[in-house]
Order: C-alpha cells, then structure tokens, then sequence
C-alpha cells in the first residue's frame, strides 16, 4: 500500500501546483533561456557597445531661437556605430550637461540611460529655451512655445541619418511632464514615453485644495533661476571661448520669469498671467491637453512613487489617457535619499525602460503589454514592500470603510483632545474645539522639500499631534491594508471667515510613535464640489474658480469633502490609525494668518458625523500564501486525489465480472 500513498501524494502534489494561486506578481514564462518579467530582463537585448561619444550643436526653432542639443552615439572600443538606431532623448529645464570640478556630467552618467546607450539607443539631451546653454527666455513652464520645441526636435532626431525614425523620450519630473506635452503635438516619429514622478494637473501642485505651496514654488523658482543664470552649464561644441553661451545666459537673465512670480498669481484654477494672457492652470499642464495626447497614440509607462509630490497625478494620468501604458508605484518619494531605495530604484526603472523602448522602438516581442497594465508596491512595515499587481484603479478589491469621528480619549496622544475613531456614527451631539496654531509642521524634509531638492525624513510626529487634533483607533487585532486613496468628510465651523483643514494619516505604534502615512488638505471658502473636467477617478473634486469662493458664516457648519494622496499602507496588528487635523503646517503651506488665531471646531454628531472613508482590501485578497496556506491546498489537492480514487475503485468493484 506504501507505493500506492506514494503515488497519491505525488499526484496530490501536481494537482495541487495546477490549483496553486499566483504568487506576487504574474510573471511571463522563461521560454528559451528568455527572460522578461516586471524588474527582470534578460536574453532579448544583449549588450552591444562599451561606451559613447558625445557631440552637441545648436538647432534652429521655428521662430530663430537657437536649442543647445547633445547627442551621445554608442561606440564600442571607440568606434561610433553607423548604422540607424532608436532615439531616447529628453526635454532638460535642469542642464543637459554641466561642469562638476574637472568632470562634465552628462546624460549617459544616469545609470538608466547609459544601460540604454549599451543596449543600442542613441541619447540626447535638450536645453529647454531660456536654459542651459539655449537662447530665449523661459515665461513660463510647459508653454507652447516651449512644446512646440518639442515636436521640433524630436521630428529632427527621427530624421537622422543615424536614426532608424523610432523616438522615445525619458525623464522625471519637468523632464517626465514635458513628454506629455511633446506627445499632446504629435509628432509622427514619436513612438514611446516613460514619465517618472511627473505633475498632470498644474494647480493640483501649486494650489492644492486651494492652499498654496508657498515654500515649495518658491525653493524650485530660486533653484530654476540659478541654474538658468549661473555659468556651469557646458557650451556647444565649436563655442570657443564659450562666447554664444554667455550670451544665452544673458538672454536668460533679461528675460525669463522667475516661477514664483507666475504662481504667486496663480490662487484660482482660471487664474489669468498677465504677462502671456492665459490661465496656466488650465493650460499650462497635461490635464489640459488630454485630447490631443490621446490622439497620438503614443504609449505610455508612468512611474510614481507614494511618498512623492505628484502620487496623485499618475494615477489621473493613466485613467484619463488611453494610449497603450502601465503604472508602476514603488514606495520612493520624489528624489530617493536612502541609498538601498535608491540603488533597487535605479535598477528597476532600468529594465522597465529597456523592455518598454525595445517593445515600442525595436519591435522586440518580449510580452510587456501581456502583463498586468498596474505593478504597486505595498508598504508592510518600514522598509519591508512587497509588489503586487492590478488590472485597473480604483483597486477593485478595495472597498471603502468608514472610521467616524467620536467622543471618549484613546489615551494614545496628548494632542489638543486625543478623540477616538468609530466604527459607527455617533448617536449623540460633539465637537472639539481647536485654536489654531499657526506655528504646527510637519518639518523641513517633507515631500513637497524632497520634490525640489530637499531631504525626506517624516519625524515621529507626536510633537505635531500635540498641537491638533487626533482621532486614534484601538489596536488592530489583525492587519489591516489600505491601498487607494482615503477621503475625509469633515464638519467644520470657525470664528472666522474661512479656514484651512489639513488632514493626516498616520499609523501609531504600542509604545506611542507615530510614521507619517499620507495626507490632504483643503480651504473652506473653495470646498464646493464640482464635475471635473477629466476622470477624477470617483473622487470630490474642486473646481476652486474665482466665482467659487463662499466665504464661511462664523460659527455654522459646513461639510469639507477631500481626498488625500494615494497609498498602500498595511497597518500592522497591534498598531494603531491615526486622523490628525490641524488648521496649518508652517513650513510647506501658506495659510493667511489672523490675529487672533480663530477658534476652528470640527462637528462630530448624528445630524454632522466627521468621518474618513479607508479603501480597505478585504483579508482574503490582501493575504499573502503561508506555509499553513500550502499545507491546506496540499490537503485539499490530497483529498481530492482520493475521492477520485475511490470513486474509480468502486467503479471497478461494481463492474468487475463474477
């Protein structure tokens, strides 16, 4: 009998691997000593060439502005490859090669595109005008001007004798928005894109909720104006004595607007500039051109982060736009400063792009666009995410939980009223009254510093929770995932005639620290609800125009409706969740001041409950398989392996002949 357990147990086994849920991400098949699966890539693109040569010119635009260009051609052992190759290049407001000591930088030292230049793509960089060593003056950010260099440019690399006529485009941030504004041009030969950590909505950036970024416009203003004036930048070849860069520079000194100056204007979505006539919220961005780039047709893979200033902005990106394109969201902020994020980031992004431009500009058949359209990362503990994989977003699996506002004291903070969190609506009336503290923060190194050069490093916000308001849950007797985006519903009155509400979401530990998770924020005077112009994916939306503005009644109530930035948090059991509100945060937002500081009071009741909804991912979806979880499927597989035995053998027993 022992062979016969033996052979059941095997076949159980086999059984059981062809009833085996898919662990992590769904990964192609290895075929042929092939491999091409998300963050791995191997046996379709070998590495070709050991280096690069680099050449660089001015081209002409339309209107006789003059565009410093680099060009950096693969070699190997010092000899430029003659034959046509696919174009990567990108839209550069930051230098497209600059001087640091005795070494010139360039775009072949990222990691990424010098893996791309090996691989047999041909890299350029370009000056934005009013930049660099461009002629011209910058008046503005995503101009037409500026993108219509765009469909120059890129319509003169495809023709290049060197060129095979596919181009692609590269770059994050100002580089990663002005792909979306060259492909809103439509150039014939621009065939592929891969935006990392870029905007869609301009006033979602600058004014979000209707609450300016003062520290963040201003640092980026001062850093775009140093660099566009400041010698460093590398002139073109033939430039001697760098005579035509000086002049550049001086064009750009003469004439381009400092950003502040343009967004400090900019406190309305229709908001007109005086200087150019136009309301750069409404044009000036992606979101306003979602038409024409998807009539392009151009594919597009957006990289985000959740901890990055624009996590919001991919997810409207990839559901307004219908292009081929994925979505990979990884735990990173905007400019990674932990080395062992940075370095796994790096890589990724690497191969993502290798894959995505062989795909698009090579016709390499490696099965990319037969994978899961969303990769996202979920943050376990710190430092501890794991990849998953979506079909669409809003995450079907998650469904809104509502944590409502209560009375009582969770004994967890020595914030203003160290309130609770609910699982049900209050049957009695409350409130809590808040002084606002003008002076509360959530630091200097958050993610809105990090997106313009900044460090990132959330402290333990205890001391910024004893200067607001706090509801904290009880322990969590399980885990619990959040992946979307949470949404407040806030009753709200003030002493005066409008207020600033700045939510958080944080998880609180045993011994009583808490980790920034997300947050939103939103001005009561633009809280009117309205239909957005794009998909909004299901969230409120603000129109926030000049004529919106309704001024609060001092002392009635009014309901806040608002949604933070995206995550995929799990909450560890034994934790806590915390909603922290405050009515200010110093150093990254510029709320007015009034002295005396009004008395803000949020409405807990059973006419005005306050409550946060939480896109929680039910356990069966969010579990990952166990040792425990194979023993039940083995046992399962084993059970059925002997019912179908022992049905055949009652068979045969019925049937056999006397």
């Amino acid at each position: 009998m022992a062979p016969r357990f033996r052979a059941l147990a095997l076949t159980s086994l086999l059984l059981t691997a062809l009833i085996w849920p898919a662990q992590g991400p769904a990964q192609a098949p290895a075929t042929a000593g092939k491999i091409s699966r998300f963050g791995q890539y191997s046996g379709y693109s070998p590495v070709l060439y050991d280096s690069s040569v680099r050449t660089s010119l001015y081209l002409t635009m339309r209107d006789g502005v003059k565009i410093a260009l680099d060009i950096l051609r693969p070699a190997k052992a010092g000899k430029v490859e003659q034959a046509p190759l696919p174009v990567i290049w990108t839209h550069n407001r930051y230098r497209r090669a600059f001087q640091a000591g005795p070494r010139l930088v360039t775009v072949a030292d990222s990691p990424d595109i010098r893996n791309l230049i090996m691989h047999g793509y041909v890299a350029a960089s370009a000056d934005a005008r009013g930049s660099g060593a461009s002629f011209g003056a910058s008046k503005g950010i995503f101009t037409k001007d500026e993108t219509q260099d765009a469909y120059e440019i890129t319509e003169w690399l495809g023709k290049q004798p060197w060129s095979n006529g596919n181009v692609g485009m590269f770059g994050g941030s100002y580089l990663g928005i002005t792909q979306f504004m060259a492909a809103a041009t439509k150039p014939p030969h621009l065939k592929a894109i891969f935006p990392v950590v870029a905007l869609f909505d301009l006033f979602e950036m600058g004014s979000q909720g209707g609450v300016y970024k003062e520290d963040f416009v201003k640092t980026w203003s001062e850093l775009t104006t140093r660099l566009d004036t400041e010698p460093g930048v590398a002139p073109v070849d033939g430039d001697a004595g760098g005579v035509l860069l000086k002049k550049a520079l001086a064009e750009h000194k003469a004439g381009n607007r400092p950003l502040a100056s343009i967004m400090e204007g900019l406190r309305f979505r229709n908001s007109v500039d005086p200087v150019t006539g136009v309301a750069p919220s409404m044009e000036w961005q992606p979101a306003g051109h979602i038409a024409a780039i998807n009539g392009s047709g151009v594919p597009v893979y957006l990289w985000a982060g959740w901890f990055d200033a624009f996590t919001r902005h991919a997810f409207l990106a990839y559901r307004n736009f219908t292009a081929p394109r994925r979505l990979a969201v990884s735990a990173r902020s905007h400019a990674p400063r932990d080395q062992e994020i940075s370095t796994e980031e790096i890589r990724l992004i690497a191969v993502e792009e290798l894959r995505w431009f062989d795909h698009w500009l090579k016709g390499v058949e490696n099965g990319i666009m037969n994978e899961p359209p969303i990769y996202y990362q979920v943050m376990v503990e710190p430092k501890k995410n794991i990849w998953k994989t979506a079909t669409a977003w809003p995450f079907p699996e998650a469904k809104p939980v509502c944590e409502y506002l209560a009375a009582g004291r969770s004994l967890t903070s020595a914030s203003v009223n160290d309130g609770k969190l609910a699982a049900v609506p209050p049957k009695k009336s409350g409130s809590d009254a808040y002084v606002v503290d003008y002076g509360v923060s959530t630091g200097t190194a958050t993610r809105w510093d990090n997106a313009v050069g900044g460090g990132f490093a959330y402290p333990d916000l205890a001391d910024h929770d004893a200067r607001s308001l706090t509801y904290t849950s009880a322990a969590l007797k399980a885990d619990v995932e959040v992946t979307g985006f949470p949404v407040v519903h806030a009753w709200l009155s003030s002493t005066a005639t409008d207020a600033d509400l700045f939510a958080y979401l944080e998880e609180v530990y045993p011994e009583g620290g808490s980790r920034y998770i997300t947050e939103g924020v939103l001005r009561a005077s633009v809280r009117a609800l309205s239909e957005s112009p794009y998909d909004n994916l299901g969230l409120p939306y603000h129109r926030a125009f000049d004529s919106d503005v309704a001024p609060l009644k001092p002392g009635e109530p009014v309901e806040l409706v608002f949604s933070m930035e995206p995550t995929s948090n799990v909450f560890n059991a034994g934790n806590r969740i915390r909603l922290t509100l405050s009515g200010a945060d110093k150093d990254n937002a510029a709320t007015p001041r009034i002295d005396p500081p009004p008395t803000m009071t949020i409405h807990r009741s059973m006419e005005r409950p306050s409550f946060f909804e939480l896109p929680i991912v039910p356990a069966a979806a969010a579990a990952e398989e166990t040792p425990a979880a194979f023993f039940l499927y083995f046992i399962l597989g084993l059970v059925i392996v002997l019912a179908l035995a022992f049905a055949f053998y009652v068979r045969s027993r019925l049937t056999k002949k006397p």
